[in-house]
């Protein structure tokens, strides 16, 4: 099972994008979903983490009041909608799924391929 994010792109400054993470099989139920980042020469970084039922939300002080976490278990997926974005988020966006909402690498299982977003002038 993969996870598939995407949605990234180039943005402008203060602009929003909206990223989604759907797994490769429907059968797949994503427990425990968050979302990372990763900038170039630094390490991977939380960013905001939403349980099965969306009751339990965590999210990162960095991007607190900007990012927002979601979850349509319809259709399976999960979207992180980021707004005021800056040229500091510029990175490569990953999500994750596990069994339960953590804020670091070793609480998920299962990663998708990422999704670069590029936020520049």
């Amino acid at each position: 099972v993969q996870l598939q994010a995407s949605g990234g792109g180039l943005v402008q400054p203060g602009g929003s994008l909206t990223l989604s993470c759907v797994a490769s099989s429907h059968t797949f139920r994503m427990d425990a979903t968050g979302w990372f980042r990763q900038a170039p020469g630094k390490e991977r970084e939380f960013l905001a983490a939403i349980s099965w039922s969306g009751e339990t939300v965590e999210v990162a002080d960095i991007v607190k009041g900007r990012f927002t976490i979601s979850r349509d278990n319809r259709k399976n997926s999960v979207t992180l909608q980021m707004n005021n974005l800056r040229p500091e988020d510029t990175a490569v966006y990953y999500c994750a799924a596990g069994s339960v909402v953590g804020n670091a690498d070793i609480f998920y299982d299962f990663w998708g391929l990422g999704t670069q977003v590029t936020v520049s002038s």
